[in-house]
């Protein structure tokens, strides 16, 4: 469609390894196919979620932008019957202003929840329900972005380039990306994963050393940024999924943690663990159910495309943790590879074992 918001196609891949003051390019051969980027768009996620409102609504559905939801309501039984809306226009002193709004009651036969990662109501329900008690912890990173309009003459449409190394020591993962698309737009990122030992670092100053890197810089020299911002994500993968349904409710995209952390994507498992859940929701619905656990969809995704998409890269966070970047990334290379081509992995599925607080060391 001419008015979908996705128009530059990737045409190349490159993956770099960054030292100080230089860095190598891996052979795109050595890459499992899996990282191939090949096809893909690239593009505003703002721009394709604003497209998708905007056909949602056209279908009937209702969308309530600026509106955060404060509070679970459950049922007498203790299943989730809906959520409320926080209020709006109260003082800073606690009482209701002029412009004062009582919060909404949004009740349904099924909620879904779709807050990303670590979501506060998310997190009641995980607690609620012990919905983790059979998942290994999950873990995190944290992700800057920025986007930037560059000189005409520096832009490669459709050009994708990943690294990992430099700044990051050896023992803390992480990495970036960087999308030439659209009208001489860059998008540049950096991620790093939140179960590092060193206290003093920080994750916002090592995006900024990374962009003074020789292979990055240049890039941007002569450019202007146009806006930026920064997300939790999730990224314990296969093993670190929880039970994804409740009474009541379900969860989808990164609240249910279906990011692949290798490739540094998440929106395709959220827009497909969406659809999922809704074909299985409607079914329900149409049998005249509501307000039960919708176990269908939870024993669903593995076997779907969200399952194929994680189940070959569910070793690289545990190895990357354990061995650290140039020790670690020939072995979760290896195991990505023995994954595509023969189906199984020499390391079985790893376990995370600690959560992402209990490695970071004192400070003194």
């Amino acid at each position: 469609r001419d008015d979908a918001p996705l128009k530059t196609k990737v045409h190349e891949d490159h993956f770099l390894l960054l030292s100080e003051k230089g860095g190598l390019r891996i052979p795109n051969m050595l890459m499992p196919r899996l990282m191939n980027n090949h096809g893909n768009f690239i593009g505003s996620l703002g721009n394709v979620v604003r497209f998708l409102a905007s056909e949602a609504e056209n279908l009937g559905v209702e969308i309530y932008p600026g509106f955060a939801g404060d509070e679970v309501l459950y049922g007498d039984k203790g299943e989730v019957v809906g959520v409320a809306t926080g209020d709006m226009g109260v003082g800073r002193d606690g009482h209701p202003k002029d412009s004062f709004t009582r919060g909404m009651e949004l009740k349904g036969k099924y909620t879904i929840f779709a807050e990303g990662a670590r979501g506060s109501l998310t997190k009641q329900l995980l607690a609620k329900y012990d919905l983790c008690a059979n998942s290994e912890p999950q873990k995190f990173g944290i992700g800057f972005k920025e986007l930037w309009r560059i000189p005409k003459e520096k832009h490669k449409d459709g050009l994708v380039q990943h690294s990992f190394g430099w700044p990051l020591a050896a023992d803390t993962g992480g990495g970036s990306f960087l999308y030439h698309f659209d009208d001489d737009l860059v998008s540049i990122g950096f991620v790093v994963h939140l179960n590092y030992s060193n206290p003093t670092l920080s994750p916002f100053d090592e995006f900024q050393r990374f962009k003074t890197h020789p292979m990055i810089a240049p890039t941007l020299e002569g450019g202007e940024r146009l806006s930026y911002g920064a997300r939790a994500l999730t990224e314990g993968g296969w093993q670190s999924v929880p039970k994804l349904v409740m009474p009541g409710g379900a969860l989808v995209g990164c609240a249910a943690g279906f990011m692949n952390v290798p490739r540094i994507k998440g929106s395709h498992n959220a827009i497909v663990s969406g659809i999922l859940c809704a074909e299985h929701v409607a079914a329900a619905i149409g049998e005249g159910r509501a307000h039960d656990a919708v176990d269908a969809y939870d024993a669903a995704w593995r076997a779907s495309e969200i399952g194929r998409d994680l189940k070959p890269v569910r070793n690289v966070k545990p190895l990357w943790s354990k061995y650290g970047t140039y020790v670690g990334a020939p072995l979760f290379g290896l195991d990505m590879w023995t994954n595509e081509l023969f189906g199984f992995s020499f390391f079985g599925t790893l376990k995370h074992g600690k959560a992402d607080y209990e490695t970071l060391k004192p400070l003194s």
